[in-house]
């Protein structure tokens, strides 16, 4: 274990007195616990000793994404201070849509890289002036457009620490993290929608092609999309319209 990069990462993420969350899980058997502590706590050698403890007893260990307000006493929605990342899971195909992500103008340098385990990343972005709408809405969108997990798209999300081992293989694999940028960005910095809208187009063309007989509800979204695309509809907003007709939710501005 790398019980500094750990610190290292704790100490990028948050500030002095903020309010964390952390949550250990273990495989077999299945038990989740939580602990809502102080970065100051976590940091201190005799908690990380403990927490060293708890990863080599086959524990995986996880920071939330985002502060708490103070006083929490539980990891929910309502209970996250403020939007300190954006985020992305890349369980698939990861070194190429990682490289993909790096390459690509839509989406500023990335903060954090986690390596999680082998071709499987957790992309992170330190960022302010999001609003939580704007930060769920700003997730969905990273994972359309870079096959990100679309699971993870709460704000009260939780990572990986780098330092510690993932616990899901034997022998587990070590954490590891890259600090591309120093920089905080802001909405202004991400221009998804282009590469959102092409790719549930290039998707919902896909899907209609391999599923004949009765129309799937991908072909029928396709058929509906090609139509109105041939009305002259800008692709963008009905990428939009799509996206909410499929959650249920409205995407915002």
């Amino acid at each position: 274990m790398d019980l500094k990069s750990a610190q290292e990462f704790l100490s990028r993420c948050f500030s002095p007195a903020e309010t964390i969350a952390l949550l250990l899980r273990r495989e077999e058997p299945a038990t989740v616990s939580q602990r809502i502590v102080t970065l100051e706590t976590v940091l201190a050698p005799r908690y990380m000793r403990w927490l060293s403890h708890e990863n080599a007893n086959s524990a995986n260990i996880y920071v939330a994404a985002n502060p708490l307000r103070a006083g929490s006493r539980k990891r929910t929605k309502e209970s996250i201070a403020s939007v300190r990342h954006l985020y992305i899971d890349i369980d698939t195909d990861g070194d190429a849509r990682l490289a993909s992500l790096r390459a690509s103008d839509v989406v500023p340098t990335p903060s954090a890289i986690l390596s999680t385990s082998p071709g499987k990343y957790q992309v992170l972005w330190r960022v302010e002036g999001f609003d939580f709408d704007t930060q769920e809405s700003t997730l969905k969108q990273l994972a359309i457009a870079f096959g990100g997990d679309p699971a993870c798209t709460d704000r009260n999300r939780v990572l990986r620490i780098p330092g510690f081992f993932n616990r899901k293989y034997d022998p587990g694999h070590c954490v590891t993290v890259k600090y591309p940028s120093a920089s905080v960005w802001t909405p202004v910095d991400f221009h998804l929608e282009l590469a959102v809208s092409n790719a549930m187009l290039f998707s919902l063309a896909i899907s209609s092609r391999k599923q004949p007989g009765k129309r799937s509800t991908s072909e029928s979204d396709w058929v509906w999309v090609s139509t109105e695309l041939a009305k002259g509809k800008d692709a963008v907003k009905l990428t939009r319209e799509l996206a909410s007709r499929r959650s249920g939710k409205p995407i915002r501005e």
